[in-house]
């Protein structure tokens, strides 16, 4: 089942698909998300932490398309998040 990509709250690190979801979505311009790479890196980045061998390679492929301060950017992201599911 299918997380929506709008809905980033109910998102936890054990569901790497639904974090693949959100890499998609943002990495395609999906579900009326525009494309966003550094987005997409970011929720690719968070799959691959919660076990997902998939978004290792689509990460890959995008980081082909971004700058070097893109990547810093959505490693940044990542962080952050999970910073803030830490915290609850």
């Amino acid at each position: 089942m299918a997380t929506n990509p709008m809905n980033f709250s109910s998102l936890r690190l054990d569901d790497c698909d639904a974090l693949l979801d959100q890499g998609y979505a943002a990495s395609t311009g999906t579900c009326g998300l525009p494309i966003d790479l550094v987005s997409a890196h970011k929720w690719f980045n968070l799959a691959v932490l919660a076990g997902s061998p998939e978004a290792q390679h689509c990460r890959s492929d995008i980081a082909g398309q971004m700058t070097r301060q893109e990547i810093a950017e959505a490693q940044r992201q990542a962080r952050n998040w999970l910073a803030c599911r830490n915290a609850h």
